[in-house]
Order: C-alpha cells, then sequence, then structure tokens
C-alpha cells in the first residue's frame, strides 16, 4: 500500500501543465466499442481508472495499443462478448458506460454494478435504466445490470431526465448513436465533458446535435468509423492546483487548459482575494494576502462544479470569516470534513450545507482519503499545514489525478509517495 507524506506550510511557484480529463476519457474509452475501426485518443491521462478500462476492453477482445504513454489505439472490431468481467467493474464507477456501448453496438449488455468512489451519497443509476428502457431495451438490476434491446437493437425515443445528470446524459448518448431513428434527450447535462463525448463520437461518423444545451438530438446511423480525437483537459485538475496555491500561497502558472471551462472556479476564487490572470490556454494564479470568506453552492454546469466542492471547502477553512458551502448535487458529500477537523478546521455540517469558521492555520495530521475529491482535498489541506502529515488512502486520489506527487514536487511541494502496511495505519490513527 501507499501513503503520501507531506511536510506542508510552503507556497507552491512554478508551472504545472494539465493532463486530458478524466471525466471525458472514461466515457469516450467504452465509446470506443461502438466504433467499427481503429480509434486514436489522443492526451489519454495516465491514471488508474482508464487503466482499468483499457483492461475491460482487453478482456471484452479489443485491440489496446499505447503509442506512447498519453496516446492509444483502440480496435474493438474483435469483441464478441457482452459480459463484463465483476472483478473490474467493480474498481469505478464509470465501468457504468459499458452498458450504453454494449448496448449501442451489440443491443446487449452483462455488466456488473459500477464501484468507485463512496463519499457517502446515493449515486442511483435509474435515470440511465429509464432512457435504456425508452428506446426498448429490458433491463435488470442485481448483481449484475442485464439489458438487452428488443429485436436486437435500440430504438430512437424521447427521454425526459427527470434530475440533470451527467452520467446518465452520456450513456443514454451512446446507446442512441447507433440506434434505429432519433434520440431527444431533455433536461441532460451540460458540461465540458459531455460536449467532449459528443465531438468524439461526431468525429467518428455520428450525428449528434445540441450537446452543451439541454437538449441533445442524436440521429442514429448505422456505423461509426476510425478516426483520431484529442481528450480535453481536466477542469477538476486545474481547478485542483488552483485551490491548492490558494490554500498555500504562491504563484503558479497553469498550463494547457480552456479558460472558459474554468470561469465557474476562477469566480469563487476571485471573490476570496485570489488573483487569476487569463492568457491563452493559460491561467496564472496567485495569492499573497489573507484569504476572504464566501458563499459556495454546487449546481450543474454552468455552476460550480461538486468535483471541486471538497478542495474549495478546504480552502474556505483558511479563510477569514464565517462561509457556507452548499452542496446541489448530490445529497451528501462531507465525509472528508471530519478528516479536515482533526487537522483543526472549524466545520458544521447540517444536512446539505458546511458552515465553515475560518482558521488562521491548520495543524499537521495523519488523514484518510476517503474517495478521489476528498483526496485532492487532503492533499491540499496538508500541503497547507505547517509540520510533517501523511495521508494514506491514495489509491482513490490516483485514480483521477494524474503523478500528483510529481507535479507538485516540481511547484516546490515537499511530498513523496512511501509503501505502509495496514497495521502501521492504523496505530498512526489511533495516535492522530
Amino acid at each position: 500500500m501507499q501513503k503520501y507524506i507531506v511536510r506542508g506550510g510552503r507556497p507552491l511557484y512554478g508551472e504545472v501543465r494539465i493532463s486530458g480529463a478524466k471525466n471525458a476519457a472514461v466515457a469516450i474509452i467504452p465509446a470506443a466499442l461502438l466504433v467499427d475501426g481503429v480509434c486514436r485518443i489522443e492526451n489519454v491521462p495516465q491514471i488508474s481508472d482508464v487503466t482499468v478500462l483499457l483492461k475491460i476492453l482487453d478482456r471484452l477482445g479489443a485491440n489496446i495499443r499505447f503509442l506512447n504513454p498519453t496516446d492509444v489505439e483502440i480496435d474493438c472490431r474483435g469483441v464478441r462478448t457482452t459480459h463484463v468481467p465483476q472483478e473490474l467493474a467493480h474498481k469505478l464507477r464509470a465501468s457504468y458506460y459499458l452498458i450504453g456501448a454494449l448496448l449501442g453496438r451489440f443491443g446487449s449488455a452483462e455488466v456488473s454494478m459500477p464501484g468507485g468512489c463512496n463519499f457517502g451519497g446515493v449515486r442511483p443509476i435509474d435515470q440511465h435504466v429509464k432512457g435504456f428502457a425508452a428506446m426498448g431495451a429490458d433491463v435488470r438490476e442485481g448483481d449484475y445490470i442485464v439489458a438487452n434491446a428488443k429485436g436486437g437493437r435500440m430504438k430512437g425515443a424521447s427521454v425526459y431526465l427527470d434530475v440533470v445528470s451527467v452520467g446518465a446524459t452520456m450513456n443514454i448518448m451512446m446507446a442512441a448513436s447507433l440506434a434505429e431513428g432519433t434520440t431527444i434527450i431533455e433536461n441532460a447535462a451540460k458540461e465540458p465533458h459531455i460536449v467532449d463525448l459528443a465531438n468524439f463520437l461526431n468525429s467518428m461518423g455520428a450525428n449528434i446535435k445540441g450537446a452543451g444545451t439541454d437538449t441533445i438530438r442524436v440521429f442514429g446511423v448505422d456505423s461509426l468509423h476510425g478516426g483520431t480525437y484529442a481528450i480535453i483537459p481536466d477542469q477538476i485538475e486545474a481547478g485542483t492546483y488552483m485551490a491548492a496555491v490558494a490554500a498555500t500561497g504562491g504563484e503558479v502558472l497553469v498550463r494547457g487548459i480552456i479558460p472558459k471551462h474554468m470561469d465557474c472556479i476562477t469566480a469563487k476564487l476571485q471573490e476570496m482575494g485570489v488573483t487569476v490572470e487569463e492568457k491563452d490556454d493559460t491561467l496564472l494564479i496567485r495569492r499573497e494576502g489573507a484569504l476572504s470568506r464566501t458563499n459556495v453552492k454546487t449546481l450543474p454546469y454552468p455552476g460550480f462544479p461538486t468535483d471541486m466542492q471538497p478542495q474549495i471547502t478546504t480552502v474556505l477553512a483558511l479563510a477569514q470569516g464565517t462561509s457556507i458551502v452548499t452542496e446541489g448535487v448530490w445529497d451528501n458529500r462531507y465525509r472528508y470534513v471530519g478528516e479536515l477537523m482533526r487537522m483543526g478546521a472549524q466545520i458544521h455540517v447540517e444536512g446539505r450545507t458546511a458552515i465553515v469558521e475560518g482558521v488562521s492555520h491548520l495543524k499537521p495530521a495523519t488523514v484518510q482519503a476517503f474517495d478521489l475529491r476528498a483526496g485532492a482535498a487532503m492533499v491540499v489541506a496538508t500541503l497547507a499545514a505547517p509540520g510533517t502529515s501523511e495521508i494514506t488512502g491514495v489509491q482513490y486520489i490516483e485514480r483521477g489525478y494524474e503523478d500528483i506527487v510529481g507535479k507538485l514536487r516540481s511547484l516546490g511541494a515537499d511530498i513523496q509517495s512511501v509503501e505502509y502496511s495496514d497495521d502501521e495505519e492504523f496505530i498512526q490513527r489511533q495516535i492522530g
């Protein structure tokens, strides 16, 4: 097992380049199943979720070839099974995208219930199932999700999502790409990675209109052809480094991003007194003085992203005054708050709301990453806390952040990844 040892209290300086978007990659890779030819996917993040998905495609019969660490060729013409191995599907939440892709390609899918992060809230797939059923699929849920399209091919349909769901929007879009007829998705999510998936599919011959709006129209085609596509930069990775600079102080140039995607995060940091300067595909982040309080509510895009809620709450724990954070997407996403309180943060959670009383500094501690973004928050917190801290559960962090230790070290952070045992973790947490 691995853990991070962080000697915090140092401002960050330098440049960091952002990797491909995790939330786009974990949908685009399953979407390769729909393509009758070779897909070359570029700017693929080197994270464990991507590795697991590529292993799944390999087990299904796809031919996978890395051209370099971030560019991969995927040829799914040899896929002959729609049964996804349980031991791999359990490792990530995004395994549910395989249902839409397999239904679109073969008219059937058998995928184990998804795994991945559990941050305390209910994460149902009822909207996915609603869409598949509207398109003529019989879906049975148990240990496995077993879906079969009547007549062997999905049929176009109108689908109104009861809640704005990123996963359901993307899954239905994949299932509809090779369906017979036109599918209309209303109340669709509008996140950048939804647009990226639509652009990927369109570049392979799909006919999708309206991605990025609340109504998406998918005109089914008979087949998709191979091609080359580059994944967009990761909005949340960029936001996490921005939050780290806000918490520690310093000045960092964030390279290789789409500034428009960062507006919702930039605005909140500026309200807190952080300087953010935009130029082309970069943002310069600088924090010199004290942080000011503000209120944050997570909302579907273009609102403040729920995947940045733990990181911004950590920064607010160091701001002067009382801030209020409201989680507007999930029922609960505050499991990490107890870890911040071990470090001296003063946070009171009431349902979907966290009341954050700013403190002058955080103290070092041994803390645990309970999920991907909570783990990112622990990194931000330990970087800001003077002294030596330890983070366990870092396998969650590495699900979505490429080389986070190396990138932070290049900015002057004192952080290292070391091996440890379960017994050591138990003892350290009792001491802490």
